[in-house]
């Protein structure tokens, strides 16, 4: 029997990716829970040069970055294509939005919703087409994976900061796809509690800011 073990976090999007695609494709593994400030010596030996989650093991050879773990699942298990690609990594925003919690003033929080918008802005005028339900079409491909889970961030980010950032006015196109994409069945049921996330970010901010 092949044996898969994910070493994440239940609160990281890039967690997130790596479990919805486990899920997509009806790969059994085992779930093991880091503590992101007192990591286990297993992660510590599967990842020792950027000591980071997620880590996939996989018949003891372990897979580290979220996208890379991604494709890789979609490689070895062909069942529920996912056709890998990065064509639209670099809109992700992800920069911006860490740049978001690690505020520490008005003006750096105003600036770093500006610079996300501006991601979000070229996302909704040339990523979305008003025919497609899923980048990948009728069905979720890598694309959603990545997307879906900077948006749940986002969104997070929103209520934790009291903040909006994804307006529907401005991004209808994002709008629609995100409630397509978290209402998708696989997805729904593996997502993180959205109080439980947002209680635990404002923790995470306050111990980053009382640390620099």
């Amino acid at each position: 029997m092949t044996d898969i073990k994910l070493h994440g976090f239940w609160y990281s999007p890039f967690s997130m990716r790596v479990k919805w695609t486990l899920k997509l494709k009806n790969i059994p593994y085992e779930d093991i829970e880091e503590d992101r400030f007192n990591m286990s010596a297993q992660l510590l030996q599967y990842n020792p040069v950027h000591k980071k989650t997620p880590v996939l093991v996989h018949d003891g050879k372990p897979i580290c970055e979220s996208m890379i773990i991604v494709e890789y699942i979609d490689q070895i298990w062909p069942q529920n294509p996912l056709r890998p690609t990065n064509a639209y990594e670099k809109a992700l925003a992800v920069p911006a939005i860490a740049s978001l919690v690690r505020c520490s003033n008005d003006i750096e929080k105003e600036n770093a919703i500006e610079k996300i918008k501006e991601h979000l802005r070229v996302v909704e005028d040339q990523c979305f087409t008003e025919e497609k339900k899923f980048f990948g079409g009728d069905t979720i491909n890598i694309v959603d994976i990545a997307f879906g889970s900077v948006v749940k961030f986002l969104v997070v980010l929103e209520d934790a900061f009291e903040v909006k950032i994804l307006e529907y006015e401005k991004f209808p196109h994002f709008h629609s796809w995100y409630n397509n994409f978290k209402d998708a069945p696989v997805i729904k049921e593996n997502l993180p509690d959205q109080d439980k996330m947002v209680t635990f970010l404002k923790f995470f901010r306050e111990k980053i800011l009382a640390s620099s």
